[in-house]
C-alpha cells in the first residue's frame, strides 16, 4: 500500500468502528493528522480520496463530514465505472445484470403497492407510445425497471442495478437503432412482466425479466462474435 492508501485506510476505520459516525465532523486537519500520526500532507490526500468516493463531503467555511454512508450515494460511482466497459467486459456486465435484476424482479412482485403498479404502468403506456423513437423508447424503457426496482424497497439493490444498466442503456438503443423488430418485442417483454406484477406473481415476474435480459444478452453476444 501507498503511503496515501494507508492514510485513507486509517480513517476508514475510524468510520467502520464508529468513531465517526454518518453525519459526523472529522476533527481539524491538524488534531487528526497528529492523532493518527500521519503528516498533513498525506491528510489531504486522503480526504481528498475519500470524497470523490462520497465517503466524506467538505461544507466550506464549516470543515470536513462523514457522509449519510447510504448506498444510493456510495454506489453513485458505480455507473462511471462501468461506462469505461468495452466488448467483452461489456458483455460481463449484461452477465450480471441478469444474475440480479430477474431475482428482484420477483422481489417487487411481492411487495409492489398499488401505486408503485400505477408508476409502473404509466412507464408501460409511454413505451408504448415512444415505439418509434428508439432512444427515448430506451429512456422509458429504464425509467419502468427503475420503477420496478424501486418496489423492492431494498436500497442496495436499487443502487446497484441502477449502476450496472447506466452502459447496458446504450446496448438498447443500439439495439433498437439495428434492429427494426427490437421495439415491438420490447413493448410485448416489459407487458409480461407489467402483468406478472399486478398477479402478484413472483416466479412469473421473475421469469419474465429473464426471458428481458437474456435477449438482449444474446443480442449482444452475437453481434460481439468475432466475423
Amino acid at each position: 500500500m501507498s503511503l496515501t492508501d494507508k492514510a485513507i485506510a486509517r480513517i476508514r476505520e475510524l468510520i467502520q468502528s464508529g468513531d465517526l459516525p454518518p453525519g459526523a465532523k472529522l476533527p481539524p486537519e491538524q488534531q487528526l493528522a497528529a492523532e493518527l500520526g500521519l503528516s498533513r500532507n498525506l491528510m489531504r490526500e486522503a480526504v481528498k480520496a475519500l470524497v470523490v468516493a462520497r465517503v466524506l463531503e467538505i461544507r466550506r467555511g464549516d470543515g470536513t463530514y462523514v457522509t449519510s454512508l447510504e448506498p444510493r450515494l456510495l454506489l453513485a460511482g458505480l455507473g462511471a465505472a462501468v461506462e469505461m466497459l468495452r466488448g467483452e467486459t461489456l458483455l460481463q456486465l449484461t452477465e450480471v445484470r441478469r444474475l440480479f435484476e430477474p431475482v428482484a424482479t420477483g422481489l417487487a412482485a411481492t411487495r409492489i403497492t398499488a401505486e408503485q403498479l400505477a408508476e409502473v404502468r404509466r412507464r408501460l403506456d409511454a413505451m408504448r407510445a415512444a415505439r418509434d423513437n428508439a432512444e427515448l423508447l430506451t429512456e422509458h424503457d429504464a425509467a419502468f425497471h427503475r420503477a420496478v426496482l424501486a418496489a423492492t424497497g431494498n436500497e442496495t439493490l436499487v443502487s446497484l442495478l441502477e449502476g450496472i444498466s447506466s452502459d447496458t442503456l446504450r446496448v438498447r438503443v443500439w439495439r433498437g437503432l439495428v434492429d427494426q423488430d427490437a421495439a415491438g418485442r420490447t413493448v410485448a417483454e416489459h407487458e409480461t412482466i407489467y402483468a406478472a406484477l399486478c398477479d402478484r406473481d413472483a416466479p412469473l415476474a421473475q421469469a419474465a425479466a429473464l426471458v428481458h435480459v437474456s435477449g438482449t444478452e444474446s443480442w449482444l453476444r452475437d453481434h460481439l462474435r468475432p466475423e
